[in-house]
């Protein structure tokens, strides 16, 4: 068997492991019930969890071919797409069983023009087809009441259940319900090894509640398509897969079309301004990023004690000086970008208690500025891009700001 064979029957063997890993997510997220504390765990299950794996896949595999098509027309050899799992792990009830996909390219593009149309061809693809299967969730959006059978509990409040089922008061005799059952259990023998009742507090019955985001994409073709009564409150779409499965594509397409290193947005603006220009974009949104990131971090609470809040302040800092590392700096420039960011972070905290950005940025930041970099190494031939390619590049830019979401997801 050769070597090219044996690499295709992995990738073959990464594709089923993600095919089958999202699909149970599909259904974890959908149905609610998991592989691991479901008893009854069959079949039907997993035929469940396709129609959140199926569109999402699809997209993924519609953005790496639109990659890998693009590559070969450049005669630039490159692999077939390596789709990545993450199997079902007990207790992570949140994963959406994949971190996408990647192609290799095996021989470096020696153009700006070459890395500009194999960076954009994949967000194109993929947003084409996200955008198709969105439109088609919208139209056949179930009724209204079709969230009772997730939530019977929301049912006595009628349509109008998210007025009182998502306030903390509502939480609070959610969980105080959920410990009296508890108690119960504890009294009748059916909890082994059981714990001093005298301890236990409605906190510890915790309600988990995960909000999604929205982004223009959503927004405007919600309006077009969507009976406005039927579109889902955002703390319930995890019920709709073709939606969760479109938004988690679309997000991903967002991640990928930041403009820093050699995301693919980074090629793109790459390619539309230059080498010098990209240093100033990529820096500034990075920089942009991070700050947003950390507005109102869980690190930082001067509710805490004082010994408490400066260990994690020490923690954030050292988070920043790794992530600015992808800057290129010298240490001394990083030192002073890290405390320059931090500081105004604090100062703004301080004057605007309530002020709150997504730290989910802030751990995205990291992995970019530490394995990925921020800047672009210089090209071997600049070309310059003709009308249509710089069409197309912009397309691609307003993909990016229709993609992004200020809050992704948010769990409370």
């Amino acid at each position: 068997m050769s070597k090219e064979t044996k690499r295709i029957l992995f990738q073959i063997v990464l594709f089923i492991a993600t095919f089958i890993s999202t699909t149970i997510a599909g259904n974890e997220w959908v149905h609610s019930r998991s592989i691991f504390t479901t008893p009854d765990y069959g079949w039907h299950d997993f035929v469940n969890g396709l129609s959140f794996s199926v569109p999402l896949i699809l997209i993924l595999t519609f953005h790496e071919f639109g990659h890998y098509f693009v590559a070969i027309y450049h005669k630039v050899k490159t692999s077939l797409p390596y789709y990545i799992p993450i199997p079902p792990i007990p207790f992570l009830s949140l994963s959406i069983g994949t971190m996408g996909a990647v192609i290799r390219l095996r021989s470096r593009p020696y153009s700006n023009v070459q890395n500009f149309d194999i960076g954009l061809a994949g967000p194109l693809a993929g947003f084409v087809v996200a955008i198709a299967l969105l439109i088609y969730g919208f139209v056949t959006l179930p009724p209204p009441d079709y969230v009772f059978q997730f939530h019977p509990e929301y049912r006595e409040f009628g349509l109008n259940y998210a007025d009182t089922v998502y306030t903390p008061g509502y939480k609070r005799v959610q969980q105080e319900r959920m410990l009296a059952e508890f108690k119960k259990e504890i009294r009748e023998g059916k909890v082994e090894d059981p714990p001093d009742t005298t301890k236990l507090t409605p906190e510890l019955a915790r309600i988990t509640d995960v909000q999604f985001g929205t982004n223009l994409a959503f927004l405007v073709l919600g309006k077009v398509f969507a009976d406005p009564e039927r579109i889902p409150n955002p703390h319930e779409m995890m019920h709709y897969p073709i939606l969760l499965a479109c938004y988690i594509a679309l997000f991903i397409t967002c991640l990928n079309l930041l403009p820093v290193g050699q995301l693919d947005g980074g090629h793109v603006v790459y390619g539309l301004f230059g080498f010098r220009s990209h240093k100033i974009i990529a820096t500034t949104a990075f920089i942009a990023l991070m700050f947003y990131a950390g507005l109102g971090s869980s690190f930082i609470s001067f509710s805490q004690p004082k010994e408490e809040l400066l260990l994690w302040l020490v923690v954030y800092v050292f988070l920043f000086f790794i992530a600015f590392k992808g800057l290129r700096l010298s240490t001394k420039d990083t030192w002073m970008y890290v405390l320059i960011v931090v500081a105004t972070q604090l100062v703004l905290m301080a004057l605007v208690p309530g002020i709150h950005g997504y730290e989910g940025w802030l751990f995205f930041g990291v992995i970019v500025g530490r394995f990925i970099g921020i800047q672009y190494p210089p090209a071997e031939i600049e070309l310059p891009l003709d009308s249509k390619r710089i069409i197309l590049g912009w397309i691609t830019l307003l993909i990016f700001i229709l993609c992004f979401s200020p809050a992704p997801i948010v769990i409370q």
